[in-house]
C-alpha cells in the first residue's frame, strides 16, 4: 500500500475508524518508511493497542501479538517444541520397527514438529505487524532479548538452523510506563507519548465508533470522562472506557447522560471500587 505521508495515513487510518493526530501519524509513518519499531508509551487505553489493530487491517497483514508478562521468557515467546506429537511419533516408529537412531532424532526435530510462539511466527510471516503489548509488564531480562531479536529480526534454532525475515515485519511495542524501559530498546525505536484524546476528538472517536450514538450522548459522555481524568482517582478512564461506557448507556437506551443511568453504567468506566466511591461521593455526575 502506497503511504505518502503523514496525512495519506490520517485519512487511511480513519476509513478504518481510528483517528490518528497528527503526532501520532507522523511517527507511525516514520516507522514503517524506516523499517524501524514504533515505541508507544501512556496510560493504559488511550489507543495503542488499537492503532497496531488499524495498522494491519489497512496494511492485510497478519497481527501477531506478544502479550508481555512478569516471567515471561525467551522460549515462550519464540517457540516451542510438540512433545505429545514428538512422542506419538517415537511411539509409531517403535511399532513400525524403526530403530536407527540418528534418523529418529532428525525426525522427531523436523519443522511439523515445532510450534512457533508469536516472535518466531512475526519473523516467518510476511507481511506482518507484531505487537508487543505492555512490555513494561516483562523482566529486565526480556527486555535485552527482545532488543537482539529487533535488531536483525533473525532466530537461531540449534536443530533447525536460523531462520530470517525476508522482509522484516512491522514492530509496535506499547508500554504503559508502570516500570521505566531501558534506554537501549527506545534507541532502537521511534517514540511517541500517546495522551488522552482532545475533547473534540473523542467526541469524534465515540460518534465514528459508535454509529447509534447521539451527538448530545457522545459530548456528556466525553465531558464527563474529561473531569474524571482531572479527579484524583487511582484509574482515570482511558478512551477504551469512554466507548464502554457510551456503548453501555446506549444499550440501556438512553439517549442522553442523566445522573441515574450514569451511577448505574460508571463500571464501565471506572475499574476500582475507591474511583466510584469518590466520583459517586463527590457528585461528579450531577453536571450534565
Amino acid at each position: 500500500m502506497d503511504i505518502t505521508s503523514p496525512d495519506k495515513l490520517i485519512e487511511l487510518l480513519d476509513r478504518h475508524a481510528y483517528l490518528a493526530d497528527e503526532g501520532l501519524a507522523t511517527a507511525a509513518f516514520l516507522a514503517l518508511r524506516m523499517g524501524r519499531p514504533l515505541f508507544l508509551e501512556g496510560e493504559a487505553g488511550v489507543g495503542k493497542t488499537e492503532l497496531a489493530k488499524a495498522l494491519a487491517t489497512l496494511l492485510e497483514a497478519p497481527l501477531i501479538r506478544l502479550q508481555c508478562y512478569e516471567g515471561l521468557d525467551a522460549a515462550q515467546a519464540l517457540y516451542d517444541w510438540d512433545f505429545a506429537r514428538q512422542l506419538l511419533h517415537l511411539k509409531a516408529a517403535e511399532a513400525a520397527g524403526i530403530t536407527d537412531v540418528s534418523r529418529l532424532e532428525g525426525e522427531i526435530y523436523d519443522r511439523r514438529f515445532l510450534i512457533a510462539r508469536p516472535l518466531l511466527k512475526a519473523v516467518e510471516t510476511q507481511p506482518s505487524v507484531l505487537l508487543v503489548d505492555e512490555i513494561d509488564r516483562a523482566d529486565d531480562e526480556f527486555e535485552a532479548f527482545l532488543l537482539e531479536v529487533l535488531s536483525d529480526f533473525t532466530i537461531s534454532i540449534p536443530e533447525l538452523g536460523t531462520v530470517r525475515a525476508a522482509t522484516p515485519p512491522v514492530v509496535v511495542v506499547t508500554s504503559n510506563r508502570t516500570r521505566e524501559v531501558h534506554d537501549a530498546l527506545k534507541r532502537r525505536c521511534l517514540y511517541h507519548w500517546l495522551e488522552h484524546p482532545s475533547f473534540d476528538r473523542e467526541v469524534a472517536i465515540l460518534l465514528r465508533r459508535l454509529p447509534g450514538c447521539t451527538e448530545t450522548l457522545a459530548l456528556q459522555v466525553a465531558r464527563a470522562a474529561e473531569r474524571l481524568r482531572h479527579a484524583d482517582l487511582v484509574k482515570p478512564p482511558g478512551v477504551a472506557e469512554t466507548l464502554d461506557w457510551a456503548e453501555a448507556l446506549l444499550t440501556l437506551g438512553a439517549k442522553e447522560l442523566d445522573p441515574g443511568k450514569a451511577a448505574a453504567t460508571l463500571g464501565a468506566a471506572l475499574k476500582y471500587r475507591e474511583d466510584v466511591a469518590a466520583v459517586l461521593g463527590n457528585g461528579l455526575l450531577a453536571h450534565g
